[in-house]
């Protein structure tokens, strides 16, 4: 009997100790998405912001170590030099709501741009469909020849634990990360840029693609932190209910 008198009290204090824990977890995880929806909407302002900017010179390669690329990301960069078309490489894509008219699986074409003032960055000259990604990698006509482009500039993608090896017999890759693709060409091209650079769009119909950078940002958290501290309601109601149940002595 004293055991079971002990007992009673201890379960009691542990159910209650249970339920203040998870509301007061649930409300820190509220607060914390809607620190995250704050930080997301800044982010997004930022980018709006740079997009609208006139384009900067290309950080030069003795700051590429040390850039920020999230600061950058997005950011309009003019480059001036000469691209290597005998060394592009091909990204494979699936392309949905494109802003030109080609759409669908196929791949992005991405050509080394050699920098006049050294060093080399991938620049990605837009989508190709499938059918096209052989003539795109054969194309040699143009190279050395001195021009200065403007596009955004992005920070290379990570493969995933699934991405396969790229095929490098047919010069195709999965992801545009920078470190992959310099594997795909020259060695006398570094140092290579830890960033791309996505062209805009060029004339109607004109092939590759270019202006399809995909600029979103998924946005949950509101929604995410209503749900928290619905939770957090939840719990505190069923506390409450469950005082009210041992105050009528049920």
């Amino acid at each position: 009997m004293t055991t079971n008198r002990t007992l009673g009290p201890v379960m009691t204090w542990t159910f209650v100790v249970l339920m203040l824990a998870l509301a007061a977890t649930c409300v820190w995880l509220g607060s914390w998405q809607m620190h995250r929806l704050a930080e997301k909407e800044a982010l997004i302002a930022a980018v709006d912001q740079r997009l609208g900017a006139t384009p900067v010179p290309v950080p030069p390669a003795s700051e590429w170590a040390t850039l920020d690329l999230e600061a950058l990301n997005f950011r309009p960069v003019s480059l001036t030099g000469a691209f290597r078309y005998n060394q592009t490489v091909t990204v494979f894509t699936s392309l949905a709501n494109a802003n030109g008219p080609a759409s669908g699986p196929g791949y992005w074409v991405v050509t080394p741009f050699i920098l006049a003032d050294g060093g080399t960055v991938f620049v990605n000259r837009g989508f190709v469909p499938e059918d096209f990604q052989e003539a795109a990698v054969m194309d040699g006509e143009g190279d050395d020849v001195q021009v200065t482009i403007s596009g955004l500039l992005r920070p290379g993608e990570q493969a995933g634990f699934m991405t396969p090896s790229p095929d490098t017999s047919n010069r195709i890759e999965w992801v545009r990360d920078p470190v992959r693709l310099a594997a795909m060409v020259d060695p006398a091209l570094a140092p290579i840029a830890p960033f791309y650079v996505d062209l805009p769009a060029g004339e109607p119909g004109q092939l590759p693609q270019g202006g399809e950078t995909v600029i979103e940002f998924p946005n949950n958290h509101l929604g995410y932190a209503y749900t928290w501290f619905g939770f957090a309601i939840v719990a505190a109601v069923m506390l409450g209910f469950w005082f009210w149940r041992q105050r009528s002595g049920e």
